[in-house]
């Protein structure tokens, strides 16, 4: 990966060509899943859901969709992570960043993120996050027409704080 940082920024309505473009890149579809437009349009504006678009040097890289943001109960998931250049470190710098932002502008205690047992890249870019193995959530997940079993990680704030250096929350 290039050594440009890369950053997060909220979406806005104008991002989700992108967003929707980029869910459609080969190989996702078995990976991720898909949205329709209307659908992005509703999750943006909801106010459940935050989209983050990641950046480097100013040009688009990937998203990050959150879903349950500043949710009364404290828990929020990942739901989406895609990235245009898939295995050059990107998505493990912007999933970082898309944290970051959870815990700094919401009072999120649990944030959690599914992905199929089978997806080693995946498993390994979250564990780097900080995320830990719960288990598997057997026929969790339909896609295709079919139930998939989906591997649950998740973080604590006090595990994202440690990971910072930050002092515990009271």
């Amino acid at each position: 990966m290039s050594d440009q940082a890369i950053s997060v920024r909220p979406a806005s309505r104008a991002d989700l060509d992108f967003v929707f473009a980029s869910e459609r890149l080969p190989g996702y579809e078995a990976l991720v899943g898909r949205s329709g437009m209307a659908q992005h349009e509703t999750f943006l504006e909801d106010g459940r859901h935050a989209y983050f678009i990641g950046e480097r040097a100013g040009a688009p890289v990937g998203f990050v969709i959150v879903r349950d943001w500043n949710a009364a109960d404290g828990c929020a998931l990942v739901k989406r992570v895609v990235v245009t250049e898939p295995g050059r470190g990107i998505g493990r710098a912007m999933l970082a960043a898309a944290i970051d932002r959870v815990f700094t502008d919401t009072p999120c205690y649990r944030l959690e993120i599914g992905l199929f047992p089978a997806n080693e890249r995946a498993r390994r870019a979250y564990a780097a996050a900080g995320f830990t193995v719960e288990g598997i959530t057997r026929g969790r997940v339909f896609m295709g027409g079919t139930h998939h079993d989906e591997m649950v990680m998740s973080m604590l704030r006090p595990d994202w704080e440690a990971k910072r250096g930050l002092e515990p929350s009271p």
